[in-house]
């Protein structure tokens, strides 16, 4: 194996391959990451790759290649010294057991790790549509708020992906708070309808790893679920990038039904000024307690902490219509929700001071206002409050 590329490429390509390396490979040879030159999608380049058995990354990319080859080598140790490398062209080859690699007046030799022993990679499953990335990423990155991250229940560490025609929904929750995010793309099949429980983290990079191209395509197994599979396909630095992985076992509780039909309280507040509140008020309040809101004559009201220890007020404008009410959020989660609408101001909707708030996004601070973002909701569980 011989080659030639320029740094830059390589580098962008071996840093986003190595991201999916499993942190404890279960084998030493799950550390690697695969190189192969030759004839790749029917012209001369590179294919890097890198399994561990549950996700898999494919990166293609032009290269000058003069001899054919594979070569397996450390991963992360490959992706630091393309990181560190001076701005030249860059070649590889293999002398032995070993990988030399040699930019400028920097040269590097890296030991091999067999070939034969690496795992097949998985096939692409069928795509079933495309999407635009930049769109894709946002949502995805709204719809893991609420994803859990106990991994002693995988179900809820998963966001449910819900292809329905030319709509895609995502749904997660952690138990105590729920997210919703609808979305357009393009179906392959107008009357497409299919469902996939993905690991949150591996979309969430995945998502936000893809948009170097204007498009991401998504392919999905038949079977949807158990040994399903799920990819994406994107293109950077003049190549494709695929990436695989395995979807969550089990069923996704029906989630859908715990948003209310109808609230006895709406209460409209600048984004912006609740977030400071909120950190603000959150500074005296102890671990797993909660801040308090207090809705009342167009005043909310942000309350935490106790008498004997540190206390915390402050109060801000809002636009109420309804009861009064008074609840208390985990501020973190609150946070959470806030910070994932992008929107001037936000609608908080209850029905009373026991049941869940939803979020959701809005351009106005009148009631009257129709500019409602209704392509995502969130919605928080209170907690209880200190006597």
């Amino acid at each position: 194996m011989k080659f030639r590329v320029e740094r830059d490429v390589l580098a962008d390509a071996v840093a986003w391959t190595a991201r999916a390396l499993p942190l404890r490979p279960s084998a030493p040879v799950l550390a690697g990451l695969l190189i192969e030159a030759g004839n790749i999608d029917g012209t001369d380049g590179l294919q890097l790759s890198t399994f561990d058995y549950e996700t898999s990354a494919r990166a293609t990319l032009n290269a000058d290649v003069s001899i054919e080859g594979r070569a397996l080598v450390s991963g992360r140790l490959l992706a630091d010294i393309c990181r560190s490398l001076p701005n030249k062209p860059v070649e590889m080859s293999i002398e032995g057991a070993k990988v030399t690699l040699t930019c400028g007046s920097a040269r590097f030799s890296l030991q091999t790790m067999p070939v034969e022993d690496y795992p097949s990679l998985p096939p692409m499953p069928e795509a079933r549509g495309r999407v635009k990335s930049e769109l894709f990423a946002h949502a995805v990155g709204q719809a893991v708020t609420a994803a859990g991250r106990d991994d002693m229940l995988p179900v809820l560490t998963g966001v449910r992906l819900e292809l329905d025609g030319s709509s895609i929904s995502m749904l997660a929750t952690d138990r105590f708070r729920l997210s919703q995010r609808e979305l357009e793309w393009e179906p392959g099949a107008p009357d497409l309808s299919a469902a996939a429980l993905v690991p949150a983290k591996v979309l969430a990079d995945t998502a936000k790893s893809l948009t170097g191209g204007a498009e991401i395509a998504i392919a999905l197994s038949a079977s949807g679920a158990g040994e399903g599979i799920i990819g994406f396909e994107g293109s950077a630095g003049g190549g494709i990038r695929r990436t695989t992985t395995r979807l969550l076992d089990g069923e996704f509780p029906k989630v859908r039904s715990l948003f209310p039909s109808e609230h006895l309280t709406l209460a409209r507040v600048d984004r912006s000024v609740l977030i400071d509140a909120v950190k603000r008020v959150a500074l005296v309040a102890e671990r797993n307690t909660a801040v308090q809101l207090a809705f009342a004559d167009g005043v909310l009201t942000l309350d935490a902490g106790s008498g004997e220890e540190a206390m915390a007020s402050e109060s801000i404008e809002a636009n109420i219509t309804g009861d009064d009410l008074t609840t208390g959020f985990n501020p973190q989660f609150l946070l959470d929700g806030l910070t994932a609408l992008e929107t001037p101001f936000v609608e908080l909707a209850f029905t009373t001071s026991a049941k869940p708030v939803v979020l959701s996004g809005v351009d106005t601070l009148e009631s009257s206002g129709d500019a409602t973002d209704s392509t995502f909701k969130y919605l928080l569980m209170p907690r209880r409050l200190l006597s």
